[in-house]
């Protein structure tokens, strides 16, 4: 015989209780994410390739760009088309993380105004789908540390670390632009820029090592030159080089993102239903 459930209402409970409901609610979380790995690939004629073909093409662009054409230097003796790649997988990871995150809300507009559930879900819920595209690019990097015979140090261990960092690099600007894209929907014609933008401000055609040494700590106000950096410490290992001022000052830029879009989030929360 299952144990009657007692509901108190009682001023301040729900806050309270939000970060506990959020575990409560796990399976809601599987859910969505998984709704929207299906989705994305459903009727598209080559499917998971597409994942695949974007970050090669990326790569070659930029490696005929700023390698061939260019003649920037790559880091250390690694080929300069695994150095981009390197780069590459943790951009490609953010950009497509904040993407999706900033419209989950605007997309489950009629889940949201009709049941409760923690709302932090659906964005987090999008950023893990950004993921699943991650792990299916690694594949590439795999591929061409096969080709050029590139064999990864120690350092390849500490790679899960920079991957965390990359989830929370997407997650604090995605929850705060998800808020924001509630209430002005201008925002989704934002985004895009943001992106197109920072791919290009951020080192992923090239090593950071060209930026000027006293521009560097300035440079690494953007977090996700840290998240890059931290990727090409990791693969490349004694090829590349970890610049430590810029790093722990770009993981402090991620966390003070984070903790404004969680407090932003959780501020209009209340009055998504409406705005929707």
């Amino acid at each position: 015989m299952t144990q009657p459930h007692t509901l108190i209402i009682e001023p301040g409970l729900a806050a309270r209780d939000y970060w506990r409901d959020l575990w409560r609610y796990r399976e809601l979380f599987y859910v969505l994410a998984w709704r929207d790995i299906s989705v994305r690939y459903k009727q598209t004629i080559i499917g998971l390739a597409w994942a695949l073909i974007r970050p090669f093409l990326t790569m070659v662009v930029f490696t005929v760009l700023f390698g061939k054409l260019g003649k920037f230097p790559t880091e250390g003796a690694a080929p300069y088309a695994l150095m981009v790649f390197a780069g590459l997988l943790p951009w490609q990871f953010f950009a497509t993380a904040l993407s999706e995150s900033s419209n989950s809300l605007i997309g489950n507009a009629n889940l949201i105004s009709k049941v409760y559930f923690p709302r932090l879900i659906v964005p987090t819920a999008a950023v893990v789908v950004s993921f699943v595209d991650f792990l299916i690019s690694f594949a590439i990097l795999i591929g061409l540390m096969l080709w050029y015979r590139f064999l990864p140090d120690w350092q390849i261990l500490t790679l899960p670390l920079f991957v965390a960092m990359a989830f929370l690099a997407s997650l604090g600007p995605g929850l705060w632009i998800t808020a924001l894209n509630v209430k002005y929907r201008d925002f989704r014609y934002i985004i895009p820029f943001i992106v197109q933008f920072g791919l290009y401000v951020s080192p992923v055609g090239f090593s950071s090592s060209v930026v000027p040494e006293h521009w560097r700590l300035i440079y690494s106000l953007n977090p996700v030159v840290g998240v890059i950096d931290g990727f090409r410490w990791a693969i490349l290992g004694g090829e590349s080089t970890l610049y430590l001022p810029g790093f722990l000052l770009s993981w402090g830029v991620i966390v003070f993102f984070l903790w404004l879009g969680i407090r932003q989030f959780r501020r209009m929360e209340k009055s998504f239903a409406d705005l929707i």
